[in-house]
């Protein structure tokens, strides 16, 4: 069904789309490739949104080099969108264009789209494929897939540990466990999220910033904390609004309205939302999916064993990122904090998706079982 040429333009597709990792948000990350008689003549990838899509972006392309684009194939990474949002319909731009052959790697999710896009092509007499390269595609767009699906953001849970699972002594001493090299490769982790969260817990210990700054990046994610009884410190460096960025105030989930503390915090320039479950604490569901309202396709977690242990008792743990050190820590805080299970069957299951040695480190991924 799909050429050696179909494959090589789709992984160019590809690699384009990576190049929005940092920027696309809330929007997926497209990618796109116009070739004529087996010539690259035009290629781009999804700008910030509001501004060109991927097809938009490889058109003007073509027409930049001067070549008209009439008779040409489209390799892009998801389909065309169909549909007026903050920009026109791609596929309309296609139609007009004289494409004559659309390979997409996937059909988009969004109920606005899903499959129309597609079919206006095929109304219009253009030779249409899907289903190339998928898995890499949706892959690259895990958490608007997520989104658009379940109303959830794809929540990755980060832990740097020993290889006994200890991440921190019992005075909450962590820094530092694994090396340079893995604790860059998480600011990687950091910056293609479109929000990091953490716990009041992590805030006392480390009093962390939760930004990206060992790589250049062009925007900083959301910061999120979660903090039942709001007892932030309110000179905590999350709060600190140099750290972040200015259009987005850090978000403070909390269980009590607290007014005087709530009005501190926004005077501070947080937003506080009160989400409380039937035990005082935040109601981790409720959060994610008002996370998912707001348009946050991935959420990047790194905090503490117990809010760990929350993520992952109330089934809202998505992917699991291990950093493993090279150390034993013995009597040590662990990773997550599980109650004792009587039965094996009862165990939070997760599936490999990649291991691999950062540095001296190892770097472990899981993914749920059902993903």
């Amino acid at each position: 069904m799909f050429s050696d040429s179909d494959h090589a333009a789709m992984q160019q597709a590809l690699a384009l789309a990576a190049r929005g990792m940092f920027t696309t948000t809330p929007n997926p990350r497209v990618g796109c490739v116009l070739s004529k008689n087996g010539q690259i003549i035009g290629q781009g990838f999804t700008q910030p949104a509001g501004q060109d899509h991927a097809e938009i972006q490889a058109l003007k392309d073509a027409q930049t080099r001067g070549i008209d684009p009439a008779g040409a194939t489209a390799y892009v990474t998801l389909e065309p969108c169909s549909h007026f949002g903050r920009t026109p319909p791609c596929a309309d731009a296609l139609v007009r264009a004289g494409i004559a052959r659309v390979v997409a790697a996937m059909e988009d999710p969004n109920p606005s789209v899903s499959g129309r896009g597609l079919q206006r092509l095929r109304d219009a007499g253009i030779d249409v494929r899907c289903g190339l390269l998928e898995k890499e595609a949706r892959d690259l767009n895990i958490g608007f897939v997520s989104r658009m699906t379940r109303g959830l953001p794809w929540v990755r849970v980060k832990v740097a540990a020993s290889m006994d699972g200890g991440t921190a002594l019992h005075d909450g001493t962590s820094q530092w466990i694994t090396g340079q090299a893995a604790r860059d490769d998480g600011h990687v982790w950091r910056a293609r999220a479109c929000a990091i969260l953490t716990g009041i817990g992590t805030v006392r210990d480390d009093n962390p910033q939760m930004t990206v700054r060992a790589i250049p990046t062009p925007r900083q994610p959301q910061r999120i904390l979660v903090d039942s009884r709001l007892e932030v410190p309110l000179d905590a460096r999350i709060l600190a609004p140099d750290g972040g960025d200015l259009a987005k105030p850090v978000l403070v989930f909390g269980a009590v309205d607290a007014r005087e503390r709530r009005h501190a915090l926004e005077a501070r320039g947080a937003e506080v939302v009160v989400l409380p479950n039937p035990n005082g604490k935040v109601e981790l569901r409720k959060m994610l999916e008002e996370l998912g309202r707001r348009g946050i396709n991935e959420l990047h977690v790194e905090a503490g064993f117990k809010l760990n242990g929350s993520l992952i008792r109330e089934h809202c743990a998505d992917e699991l990122l291990i950093y493993l050190a090279p150390k034993l820590l013995g009597d040590a805080q662990g990773m997550f904090n599980l109650p004792p299970l009587s039965r094996l069957q009862d165990a939070a299951s997760f599936r490999w998706h990649d291991v691999r040695q950062i540095g001296e480190d190892l770097r472990l991924i899981a993914r749920r079982s059902d993903a």
